[in-house]
């Protein structure tokens, strides 16, 4: 990695030293029209706008909108060069993300040239863990800023070895040389403000719904060939979430589904609702249990109900729930919908 790719402070022991230090992505991630539809079948969002332009159309935007979670992908890359940098040593395979939380500017649409740029907020310790905190921003050409993701990760300093030699020889390989960080590296421009468009506002009259009232339930049901695609889509190299033999060794009674997997999984059950999917303002989900897919696969129940509306910023916010074999797996899961005229 390039000095300049992160700013100071410098590489320290322990990573409380390093909070405050930024990765700027060197390079562009141009979204693809077929990369929109590969995330929206990874993560089951049937909704036409990632899929027709004509129907992107009829709603106000000018190409095919990305799902809700779908930056999530390249700024993985950006946030594995973060990761080296204030979590040097830390096992790949041990972190477990908990919480995410994004907000939009505006929709992504296919065309978008984004740039990424990863804060490191917020470091911890607790429980016998280590949490990090990541701000990551994204930036369209125009100098828009896009959206804002607040994400964070548990990890133990500590690798199990047994764990490590279980994940060594089933792992994808080549993940950091595909990061970012090897790229020449550009100083990235400063995000302008937040801007909410026109086609943000929402589809849903605002006078058409009440607090208490509650979104249709949605079961998505999984297979171990479902997380295997995700993990190809997301570039995911964490075998716990596809070799039962990675799993058991971190614990685990089979595969678990990958966390921005169910979060993106939450996200189509509320653009399905909203009509748009540049209604959702933002999205916010703690993680609390896994969901477990073994060979006879898994599901998962999501539910919704209307918290709060506020009509004269014509918005609503939304709890969710989600649940999977008699288990909560959201333990605290709220949106912000823009809602129409």
């Amino acid at each position: 990695m390039m000095p300049s790719d992160l700013d100071a402070p410098a590489l320290s022991v322990d990573p409380a030293d390093a909070v405050g230090c930024s990765y700027h992505c060197a390079d562009r991630y141009v979204v693809g029209r077929e990369k929109i539809r590969e995330f929206a079948r990874a993560v089951q969002d049937g909704h036409q706008a990632h899929w027709s332009e004509s129907a992107a159309g009829e709603l106000g935007h000018p190409g095919l909108v990305a799902p809700p979670t779908f930056t999530s992908v390249p700024a993985f890359l950006a946030q594995i060069a973060m990761f080296d940098h204030v979590a040097h040593g830390y096992d790949m395979s041990q972190i477990m993300q908990t919480d995410y939380v994004v907000a939009f500017g505006k929709p992504v649409v296919a065309g978008d040239e984004l740039t990424f740029a990863v804060h490191f907020e917020s470091f911890r310790r607790a429980f016998g863990g280590d949490i990090f905190r990541f701000r990551c921003e994204a930036v369209d050409g125009h100098g828009e800023l896009c959206l804002t993701t607040w994400t964070t990760f548990v990890g133990r300093p500590d690798v199990d070895t047994s764990a490590a030699r279980a994940c060594a020889h089933v792992m994808m390989q080549n993940v950091r040389q595909a990061a970012p960080a090897r790229r020449a590296h550009a100083p990235a421009e400063a995000p302008r403000e937040p801007r909410i468009t026109a086609v943000a506002r929402g589809h849903i009259p605002a006078d058409a719904i009440a607090v208490g009232d509650e979104l249709p339930t949605r079961t998505a049901t999984l297979t171990p060939g479902d997380l295997v695609n995700y993990a190809g889509v997301a570039g995911d190299p964490n075998p716990i979430h596809w070799s039962r033999d990675a799993a058991a060794a971190a614990g685990l009674k089979a595969p678990v589904a990958q966390g921005m997997l169910t979060i993106g999984l939450g996200a189509a059950f509320l653009t399905a609702w909203t009509r748009d999917p540049g209604a959702l303002r933002e999205y916010a989900v703690r993680l609390t249990s896994p969901v477990y897919v073994d060979d006879a696969g898994g599901s998962i129940e999501f539910t919704g109900r209307v918290k709060s509306v506020d009509r004269e910023r014509r918005t609503a916010t939304v709890a969710l729930a989600a649940h999977s074999a008699g288990k909560k797996i959201f333990g605290r899961a709220t949106a912000t919908i823009g809602l129409g005229d």
